[in-house]
């Protein structure tokens, strides 16, 4: 599983790669509504969960999926981008797990994030 605990995971932008590698992941009836990408790893979020992908190793064959169910968040909040912290952040806080926190870059619409979330939390 990904150590969330180091703070910010992966500062991510809009990407559609990691959409096709989560596909056999996938439960009958779930559907990818977003994904993004850092450098190597990952986030896509689904109609049922977020599924954070972390690549492993020099050659980057092996990587972990950590699956975070939208029933599970108890609280999230998001921080926009200003005129000098350039990143969006996106923090999320899970029953049992504790604290999950994504930057992502400025042209990403962490309000449209914001409402994926509040739609199947609230």
């Amino acid at each position: 599983m990904i150590d969330f605990t180091k703070g910010s995971v992966f500062t991510l932008h809009q990407d559609d790669e990691y959409r096709e590698m989560i596909t056999s992941l996938l439960l009958d009836g779930e559907k990818v509504i977003e994904s993004y990408k850092s450098v190597r790893d990952g986030v896509v979020f689904t109609n049922k969960r977020i599924i954070a992908v972390d690549v492993k190793g020099f050659t980057g064959s092996k990587k972990d999926y950590t699956s975070l169910p939208y029933k599970n968040i108890v609280a999230y909040s998001i921080e926009t981008s200003g005129t000098f912290d350039l990143d969006a952040e996106l923090e999320i806080y899970f029953s049992s797990l504790g604290k999950v926190k994504f930057e992502f870059k400025k042209d990403s619409d962490i309000v449209e994030i914001s409402k994926i979330i509040a739609g199947y939390v609230l």
